[in-house]
């Protein structure tokens, strides 16, 4: 476990707020007097509540809390029935919800909020970009809330060390996944296509003539459909070819790995025609113009209401490594420092109900998100779901191949990188060494760039 300690300055310019997230670092300081981040008091004066909507008649004269979620449509609509069952268990607590859209407009709204001095009671960011806050002294440790029933004990534990920043934990799981293939069963099945099984790229490669021998509005169906958004998938896709795109301080260990996987991109749109880039390949998807895509366990929930045909879900395809590992995805709880321990202690009260097994397995039925509560698998209507759905167990089992993704990508600049790299093979056609080579340039920049910070990290 590693043991942050990072600058605030350098780490939230790392992390892509530039010179804004100075200022937020500055006016967010810890109240402590060593002025590390991880402030020694769980309190900040002049943080207060942001406005909140009309509360409910029924809901009125109680401890009031405020959460930012960063969804919309169906994932929004279940987080907020589940706060309706947390309001409705007591009568103390009112767990008001508010939608920001996504992750990144909650960045920048919570980063406003705070030089504001207006802010939620609790916020959820995906993956690693919770550091920022930490830095920034936005944070509170939740580990004086934790007990026998509640504490890092009780979760997944591939996520639980993605939370803790200098022996405390800034974060709880709650929003998590890993990536998953999903194929269109029917038509595999259709054709004969193995189905229900681990797939290598190379043996979806080949499928390619038979997948095209079937129609959608005249066009011959597609095996594969990469997109814009690929950036997080694209570490299974390395580590399935036995690459890293970062060891240590190291860039690209293995470059042979990394031109063999863009190569082999690069020729499945070019040269055979049976992937390209899509503008939205879950709507492709779901529409029969391609036959398989990629997304987040998250996802299951959607496709499943959403295809006409018999959705399939697998494993990450693998190559050299069979299965691959997979990154780890989605977001956790944080308890935001604010000058109210009535709503810290209240807004605590709300992670231990949303982390006991049955709102867990709620979750999990209802969002597609993994039941990041062990014991949740064993609730009985999640039992009764994977016994008829059994995608959803594949998005469990796969858990035991998740990982923490590659050091570069921890950072808005790397990813971006990466990004920009795959568009330019699989949309615009690009040289593989060039663009290797630029990608090499950029993601070597990203780790000099934050070398010290990676140093005090513990990397």
């Amino acid at each position: 476990m590693h043991n942050a300690s990072l600058t605030r300055r350098r780490m939230l310019s790392a992390l892509g707020l530039g010179a804004g997230a100075a200022a937020l670092g500055a006016c967010t300081a810890p109240a402590s007097s060593s002025g590390e981040a991880g402030a020694s008091s769980n309190l900040r004066s002049g943080m207060s509540q942001a406005a909140l909507g009309e509360i409910p008649a029924q809901y009125r004269g109680r401890t009031n809390v405020l959460f930012w979620a960063p969804w919309t449509g169906g994932l929004f609509d279940a987080v907020s029935e589940m706060f309706t069952m947390f309001n409705d268990s007591q009568d103390e607590i009112f767990a008001a919800i508010e939608s920001v859209g996504g992750y990144e407009d909650l960045n920048t709204q919570f980063t406003a909020a705070l030089q504001a001095g207006a802010v939620p009671d609790m916020v959820c960011f995906p993956e690693m970009q919770w550091l920022q806050f930490y830095f920034a002294g936005a944070l509170t440790p939740l580990d004086n809330y934790f007990d026998d029933e509640w504490n890092l004990d009780i979760y997944i534990q591939n996520f639980v060390g993605e939370g803790v920043a200098g022996d405390q934990t800034f974060v709880v799981p709650f929003a998590r996944s890993t990536p998953l293939f999903y194929y269109n069963k029917t038509l595999f099945q259709d054709l004969g296509l193995p189905v229900d099984t681990q797939y290598t790229w190379s043996q979806l490669r080949e499928f390619g003539p038979e997948i095209a021998s079937v129609t959608n509005a005249g066009q011959p169906v597609r095996t594969f459909a990469y997109s814009e958004n690929d950036i997080w998938y694209s570490n299974s896709w390395l580590w399935a070819f036995d690459g890293r795109w970062s060891d240590g301080y190291e860039v690209m260990p293995t470059e042979e790995q990394v031109r063999e996987l863009m190569t082999f991109a690069s020729d499945w749109v070019h040269q055979d025609g049976h992937a390209y880039m899509a503008q939205a390949s879950h709507t492709d998807f779901q529409t029969g113009v391609v036959a398989a895509t990629h997304g987040s366990t998250a996802s299951m929930r959607g496709l499943t209401d959403a295809v006409d045909f018999e959705l399939g879900a697998a494993y990450m395809p693998g190559e050299v490594n069979q299965p691959p590992r997979v990154p780890t995805g989605g977001s956790g709880f944080s308890l935001v420092r604010t000058e109210s321990q009535e709503r810290q202690d209240a807004t605590a009260e709300l992670l231990r109900f949303v982390a006991t097994p049955e709102m867990s397995g709620w979750w999990h039925i209802n969002s597609g998100y993994v039941p990041i509560v062990e014991a949740a698998v064993e609730e009985p209507e999640v039992r009764d779901l994977h016994a008829s759905d059994p995608n959803f167990t594949v998005a469990v089992d796969q858990l035991e191949n998740a990982q923490t993704v590659d050091t570069v990508h921890w950072f808005q600049s790397g990813t971006t990188a990466t990004g920009q790299a795959f568009a330019s093979l699989t949309g615009d056609n690009a040289d593989v060494e060039d663009v290797l080579e630029t990608l090499r340039s950029e993601h070597e920049s990203v780790i000099e760039n934050n070398r010290d910070d990676l140093e005090e990290y513990g990397v």
